[in-house]
């Protein structure tokens, strides 16, 4: 799996009208990964050590947690 591009997340980020880092690398994972699965989605964030932060900040251990943040 490839690694977290946070540079790009940066640049993506400014041009988001969300407040929450976690939907915004959500939507930027979609949009520049072209991934759509929250497995991939969760797997990717807890194979990164600041993903692994965004999760654990709002308590989601898994796909299914992360599954019911992306659709509140």
């Amino acid at each position: 799996m490839a690694a977290f591009d946070w540079d790009e997340y940066k640049e993506f980020k400014k041009f988001s009208g969300k407040e929450d880092k976690l939907q915004v690398a959500i939507d930027f994972m979609r949009s520049y990964y072209n991934m759509s699965s929250p497995r991939e989605l969760y797997e990717m964030l807890r194979e990164d050590d600041i993903g692994q932060m965004m999760l654990d900040k709002r308590e989601i251990t898994d796909a299914e947690g992360l599954e019911n943040f992306m659709f509140q």
